[in-house]
C-alpha cells in the first residue's frame, strides 16, 4: 500500500489548493528550506559541540600533531561528503544514504544503515539534552537538571513539529552563532599569536609553541592515530545537509554549494580553531584539559568571564545539534516508512507537510534515553551509548561503496544530473574505504573504550542486518505463487 499523499502533476496534493512544484517535494515533505537555511545547515553541520567540548583531550593525547589527526579525518569526511554530494545532487530525497544503499545494494543495506543512523542520532537527543541541562542548571540551580532536560527536548520538539521553516530558522540562528563564535576566535587568537592584539595578557610567541615543548610530535608518531580515534566522531553531521535538501527550493544547487564548500569549512572551523589554541598555549599547559581548549585560550589572551562566554557557545552547539537531531532522526524515519521499511504512519505528513509521527517517535526514545542516563548512566545509558558510537564510521563506509554502484546507475538512467563528481573516481573512493576500514582495525587494536564501542555497534548492526534480511526472505517467499 502506497503511504505518499497523492501527488498532483505540478507535486502539490491532491485536493490541496495551490500545491506547486516550488513548495512540495514529491515524496510529499513541504519544500520550506531556503537558500539561506541550507547554506547556514551546511556550515554549521560540520561544527559540533564535540569540537569544544572534546578537543582539549585530544591535544593532550597528541600534543601539536592533533593538527594532523584533524587533517586526516577532515580530508576523509571531504572525500565522503564528495561522493554523497555526486548522488544527493542527482537524486536529493529525504532518505538520503539510505535510499541511495536501498536502490544501489539491496533492500538489506538501506534498511540496515537507515536504522542505525536513525539509533545513532536519538541517543545523540539524550546526550545534547543532558549536556543543555548541565548548563542551564549552572545558571538557574533552581530548575534541576532533568527539568532543563525535558524542556528544551520539549522546546525543540514543539519547533520541528510547527514547520521544516521553523526548523532552518532556528538552526540558521543556531549555526550563525557558532560560525561568528569560532570565527572571531580565530581572527582574534592569531592577532594574539602575533602580538598585535591590543591588551591582550598573550607574550605573542607566534608558532613557537608548536614545537617548543617536546617537539611538533611529542608523544610520538602513534599519538596521531589515538588522536584520530578521539577527534573522528565530532564530525558526524556533515551529511545532514544532503538531506535537508530534499525539502529545499532547489536541492541541486543546496547540495553542489554545500559540496564544493566543504573543505574551507572544515580548513576554518576545525583546523584553524586547534591551530589558535596550539599557538596560544603549550599544548602540555593543565588548563586545556581542566577548563577545555577555547576557554583556556581565551584566558590566555585576557578576555573576561572567558568561561561563561564559552558556555553560552557551547550550550547554542548543544540546542543546534539537539535541533538537527531531532530532526535528521524524523526524516529518516520517515524516509524508511515510505520504503515500507518501517510503520505506515512514519510516512505520513500532516497539513503542514510535516511527518508528525516520525518526529515523535523519535522524540519518544529520546526521552527515554534520557531517563536511562539519569537512572542507569554506567550500564544501560552506557550500552547505548558504545552500542551507536561507531555507526558514524558505518555509514561512511556504506556511503563509499554505494557511490561506486550509484555512479553507473546514474550515467545509465539521468547523466545529465551528474554535476557533482567525485574526484579520480574510482581510485580515490578505493583509498577513502581502505581509510575507513584502517580507523575500525585500529579502533579494535587499540583496546578499551575505542574497541567497545566498535564491538557494541558491529553487534547491533549484525542484529538489524539479520531482521532486514528475515524480512527480505519472508516479503520474497511471500510473493512466490
Amino acid at each position: 500500500m502506497n503511504t505518499q499523499p497523492t501527488l498532483t502533476k505540478d507535486g502539490g496534493k491532491a485536493g490541496e489548493p495551490g500545491g506547486t512544484g516550488t513548495s512540495q517535494s514529491p515524496d510529499g515533505l513541504k519544500a520550506g528550506l531556503k537558500n539561506r537555511h541550507l547554506s547556514m545547515i551546511a556550515i554549521g553541520g560540520v561544527i559540533g559541540a564535540g569540537l569544544f567540548v572534546g578537543s582539549g583531550a585530544g591535544i593532550a593525547a597528541a600534543g601539536p600533531a592533533i593538527l594532523l589527526s584533524y587533517a586526516l579525518v577532515g580530508a576523509m569526511v571531504v572525500f565522503v561528503m564528495r561522493m554523497l554530494g555526486e548522488m544527493a545532487a542527482a537524486r536529493p530525497t529525504s532518505g538520503s544514504f539510505s535510499t541511495y544503499a536501498d536502490q544501489a545494494l539491496g533492500r538489506w543495506a538501506g534498511f540496515t544503515i537507515g536504522w542505525l543512523y536513525w539509533f545513532f542520532w536519538v541517543v545523540v537527543l539524550a546526550v545534547e539534552a543532558t549536556a543543555g541541562a548541565v548548563i542551564l542548571e549552572g545558571w538557574v540551580p533552581a530548575v534541576p537538571q532533568w527539568a532543563w532536560a525535558l524542556i528544551v527536548m520539549v522546546v525543540l520538539t514543539a519547533t520541528n513539529l510547527a514547520s521544516v521553516s521553523s526548523y532552518g530558522e532556528f538552526e540558521f540562528w543556531f549555526a550563525g552563532i557558532k560560525v561568528v563564535a569560532i570565527g572571531a576566535f580565530v581572527v582574534i587568537g592569531l592577532l594574539a599569536v602575533f602580538g598585535v592584539l591590543p591588551g591582550s595578557d598573550n607574550p605573542g610567541a607566534g608558532f613557537a609553541h608548536l614545537t617548543d615543548t617536546g617537539g611538533f610530535l611529542p608523544m610520538g608518531a602513534g599519538a596521531i592515530l589515538t588522536g584520530v580515534l578521539m577527534v573522528v566522531f565530532s564530525f558526524m553531521g556533515s551529511e545532514i545537509v544532503t538531506l535537508a535538501a530534499g525539502e529545499s527550493e532547489d536541492p541541486q544547487r543546496a547540495v553542489t554549494k554545500a559540496t564544493n564548500s566543504v573543505i574551507w569549512r572544515i580548513g576554518v572551523f576545525y583546523l584553524g580553531s586547534i591551530f589558535v589554541v596550539l599557538t596560544l598555549l603549550p599544548w602540555n599547559d593543565k588548563s586545556i584539559v581542566e577548563k577545555g581548549s577555547y576557554v583556556a585560550a581565551l584566558d590566555s589572551i585576557g578576555i573576561p568571564h572567558a568561561g561563561q562566554v564559552m558556555n553560552v557557545i557551547v550550550l547554542t552547539a548543544v540546542l543546534s545539534c539537539l535541533n538537527s537531531g531531532l530532526y535528521t532522526a524524523s526524516r529518516m524515519a520517515f524516509s524508511l516508512g515510505q520504503r515500507g521499511d518501517a510503520p505506515k504512519s512514519f510516512a505520513k505528513v500532516d497539513k503542514r507537510s510535516v511527518p508528525r509521527a516520525a518526529i515523535l517517535s523519535s522524540v519518544v526514545f529520546g526521552f527515554v534515553a534520557v531517563f536511562f542516563n539519569y537512572k542507569w548512566p554506567d550500564t544501560v545509558f552506557a550500552f547505548l551509548l558504545n552500542s551507536s558510537g561507531a555507526v558514524a564510521l558505518f555509514v561512511w563506509l556504506v556511503i563509499c561503496v554505494t557511490q561506486l554502484r550509484m555512479r553507473g546507475i546514474i550515467l545509465r538512467e539521468s547523466p545529465e544530473k551528474l554535476v557533482v563528481r567525485m574526484w579520480l573516481f574510482p581510485y580515490l573512493t578505493w583509498a577513502t574505504i581502505g581509510m575507513i576500514v584502517f580507523v575500525l582495525g585500529y579502533m579494535l587494536y587499540d583496546g578499551g573504550s575505542a574497541r567497545e564501542q566498535v564491538v557494541l555497534s558491529l553487534l547491533v548492526a549484525a542484529l538489524v542486518l539479520v531482521i532486514a534480511l528475515v524480512r527480505e526472505r519472508t516479503a520474497k517467499s511471500s510473493t512466490r505463487p
